[in-house]
């Protein structure tokens, strides 16, 4: 006997290894956005202490800028230290504002990947569900598929049988016709 649902068999499990594999590679998908979030929320207390380095050393060179000018003018120290004042504050207001303006980044940041974990967690979800009702009618289909398939072969094999019974009394009719012709000469 000929096993005719092999071939129908082995399309629905590829077609389920597929499907299965897609979603592997959805959630593999949303794991490597939420860890790039992730990376991108940790580097940035390094990046403000980077920056932070930056504008500190700007003052730094400032103020020896200014100690240059006081030492080849001496005469204007009471005017470079209002200046080194004005600096002091200006450089203490951008660092406070720096420190600020990170610490809100962040915040957000860590809002807005929060929002969008819960929103891919809730799509991951319902695609998996979708999945998962798929699949389950996908096996329906290889049953009731692999059902027609051994119908079929069931039908062909009888249909086989007959024409061979067919070919066999044809045979056997054209043996008597063959036998009564010789009798008959």
């Amino acid at each position: 006997m000929v096993d005719y649902t092999t071939p129908v068999t082995t399309a629905f499990e590829m077609q389920r290894a597929t499907i299965s594999q897609s979603q592997k590679a959805l959630e593999q998908s949303v794991a490597f956005q939420h860890n790039v979030s992730e990376a991108v929320i940790d580097s940035l207390d390094t990046q403000e202490s980077a920056q932070r380095r930056g504008v500190e050393l700007s003052k730094t060179a400032f103020h020896s800028y200014l100690d240059a000018i006081e030492a080849t003018m001496p005469g204007m120290g009471g005017t470079l230290e209002e200046m080194r004042s004005a600096v002091d504050e200006q450089y203490d207001f951008l660092l406070e504002n720096h420190a600020e303006l990170f610490d809100n980044v962040e915040s957000e940041m860590v809002e807005g990947v929060e929002a969008y974990d819960e929103m891919t967690e809730e799509y991951v979800n319902a695609v998996s569900e979708q999945v998962e009702m798929l699949v389950e009618a996908h096996e329906e289909l290889e049953s009731q598929s692999v059902e027609a398939a051994e119908q079929f072969g069931d039908q062909l094999e009888e249909v086989q049988e007959q024409v061979q019974e067919v070919q066999a009394q044809v045979e056997e009719v054209q043996a008597k016709a063959a036998d009564a012709v010789d009798v008959e000469a």
